[in-house]
């Protein structure tokens, strides 16, 4: 390889880099916005804040921009620098990531629509509920704080916790119905937090999601962590 190819096969390397940076910038600053989404929904939920809950669905335009903006820069990415099979494989695992955060912020939405929709009513969520919204908030944390390092271990951490919420998920379900089949008068508020408890059930999933991508980023194998 002649000296002139040589630089410019290091230009187009360090102009990959650079522009991998912002693909990373951009899920990370996505992450901040979901994660921000779900702590109020969260919040919302536990306090029947209806108005606290109206925030949360305007906010999530944002993060659906976010996910616009990173496809951009993807696509640009793809288009303009020709990456290998190995980074191109990088950059669809961080894409694949940016779809999960956009799909947890409308999650998190609709557990903000379901506190809106229960209106004036006050009722008690329960524990289940309530521990389910704790473990979808701090699971999403946690692996985004594994996606920044790259920690494989954090993230397998993350993922294990997703069988507690499909548990208390069913539990609280069940229940549910229970308590509707003697209950009439508790039916329409029960829906609604039955619609809530399986937005939040689908966080766990997706958190799951991500933290598959990010056992592939730091170890380059894919594997089912939730089989």
């Amino acid at each position: 390889m002649h000296d002139t190819d040589r630089i410019v096969s290091h230009g187009h390397r360090a102009t990959f880099d650079r522009e991998l940076v912002r693909v990373r910038e951009g899920v990370i600053r996505m992450g901040g916005l979901a994660a921000d989404a779900i702590d109020a929904a969260v919040g919302a939920l536990d306090r029947q804040d209806a108005g606290a809950a109206a925030k949360v669905i305007a906010a999530d335009g944002a993060i659906n921009a976010g996910l616009t903006d990173l496809t951009s820069m993807i696509v640009t990415i793809v288009a303009t620098q020709s990456p290998v099979a190995g980074d191109l494989r990088f950059v669809l695992s961080l894409a694949h990531v940016g779809y999960e955060l956009e799909r947890i912020g409308d999650h998190a939405a609709g557990v903000a629509r379901q506190v809106t929709r229960l209106g004036s009513a006050r009722v008690v969520t329960g524990p289940g509920l309530d521990r389910m919204g704790e473990l979808a908030s701090s699971t999403l944390h946690g692996v985004l704080l594994a996606m920044v390092d790259l920690d494989e271990t954090a993230a397998r951490a993350v993922a294990s916790q997703d069988d507690e919420i499909d548990r208390l998920y069913h539990a609280y379900f069940q229940r549910s119905l229970d308590r509707m089949r003697v209950e009439p008068a508790w039916v329409d508020a029960g829906a609604h937090l039955l619609f809530a408890a399986k937005d939040l059930e689908r966080i766990g999933d997706r958190v799951t999601n991500i933290a598959e991508e990010v056992v592939f980023l730091a170890t380059g194998e894919y594997e089912d962590l939730n089989p």
